[in-house]
């Protein structure tokens, strides 16, 4: 049964008829990811169902299938705090379950997975019910469409070929720029060996040309000390570097800071964090340029939402780290779009089921440039049968 406090005079003046929950229902998908040299990847979607017929669909991008079997069965055990609630409460109903949570989510952890796709179906919810885009809910876009840059890994043992393929993609089909992977699954053994590195990054901005923009990502894979990252970050940097993410461990505050008095390019990290408290607390120490966050992981849409508040207010930047599906590119853009705070969107840029399957209309960019989706909630329609088909 659903106990709330809400805003009786706010909930009158909202609406006379109150539309309740119906069911909640979890379902992890197991799916090749090309963009990830076709590796199994593992989601868990949310599925939240109104008494009207009207569906909410949101994700947590849980990655490994040891994690998204139990965010499956933790969404199940939610499932009472939200069944017959009204979802236009959903950050009522967000606080909630925070609340009664409390036992196993001090600072994160799994339960922030699940919370994650709870809200972000919520959200979807609200706005198909309401008629109204999720930027609308936002308080509105910022910008109507974001800067697209293709984000993706090295996984072929040829550099010339990799760069090549990389280059492309600003070439011919308009991205902005490219994020690369070191340290992936494959065989381009990237982020292991300096002068390998540096001769990559010099093809790369050949392949790319003299304006596209280029990020390094460090895989978790790689285990690179203070001085490797200053000396490659400075190599890297000869060559038009935009971002380094995740140059080191983000435990290590202090190399971060030290890494700073070195390097000139930008630097981001942020994306193992899981609430809006730790990610105002990694802000404030001033390491980060570039704070990455993934709505399928830090508490939805309500908690992405706190961490724009904390970048606006450093005066940093936001990035949204949308590798996952379409709900969370969704979710992602329309958050992206809402502050003035974002640099670039990233899109994978080889077709992938969880993109291009999973929607009727997938998410494409159109010279280097992607609209924020205008339909109802998050402007996807799932496609239930992808889901089945990659039932894990």
């Amino acid at each position: 049964m659903c106990t709330l406090f809400v805003d009786p005079v706010e909930t009158q003046q909202r609406r006379a008829v109150t539309m309740r929950i119906k069911s909640v229902t979890p379902m992890s998908v197991s799916y090749p990811e090309p963009n990830d040299n076709n590796n199994t990847r593992y989601l868990t979607f949310c599925r939240i169902e109104a008494e009207d017929g009207t569906v909410g669909w949101g994700e947590a991008i849980t990655q490994f299938p040891e994690v998204a079997r139990p965010i499956g069965m933790l969404i199940e055990g939610l499932a009472p705090q939200l069944v017959g609630c009204d979802p236009l409460d959903n950050v009522a109903i967000w606080r909630k379950l925070r609340q009664h949570t409390w036992w196993y989510s001090y600072r994160g952890g799994m339960a922030a997975f699940a919370i994650s796709a709870i809200d972000i179906a919520l959200w979807d919810l609200k706005g198909k019910i309401l008629g109204q885009p999720l930027v609308q809910l936002l308080g509105g876009a910022v910008r109507e469409r974001l800067p697209v840059i293709a984000s993706t890994h090295a996984f072929k043992p040829s550099l010339e070929e990799e760069a090549e393929r990389h280059g492309r993609y600003v070439r011919e089909e308009g991205y902005q720029g490219v994020k690369i992977g070191f340290g992936k699954r494959g065989e381009a053994r990237l982020g292991y060996d300096f002068d390998r590195d540096v001769t990559f990054m010099r093809l790369l901005r050949e392949a790319v040309g003299a304006k596209g923009d280029i990020m390094i990502d460090r895989g978790q894979s790689l285990v690179w000390d203070l001085g490797h990252a200053i000396k490659l970050t400075n190599a890297l940097e000869e060559y038009g570097l935009r971002w380094i993410e995740e140059p080191l461990e983000p435990s290590d505050i202090e190399g971060f800071r030290k890494l700073r008095l070195h390097v000139k390019t930008l630097i981001a990290t942020g994306e193992r964090e899981w609430t809006a408290d730790a990610f105002q607390r990694l802000i404030a120490t001033g390491i980060v340029d570039v704070v990455g966050c993934d709505p399928g992981r830090a508490e939805g849409i309500t908690g992405t939402r706190k961490v724009i508040e904390h970048v606006e207010a450093a005066d940093v930047w936001f990035n949204a780290h949308a590798w996952s599906s379409a709900i969370v590119t969704a979710a992602s853009l329309a958050l992206s779009a809402s502050s003035p705070r974002c640099l670039v969107f990233e899109l994978k840029p080889i077709r992938n089921p969880m993109q291009h399957e999973l929607v009727t209309t997938p998410f494409e960019q159109h010279d280097g440039w992607i609209d924020v989706p205008m339909e109802p909630g998050l402007g996807v329609d799932v496609q239930e049968s992808v889901l089945e088909k990659y039932r894990l």
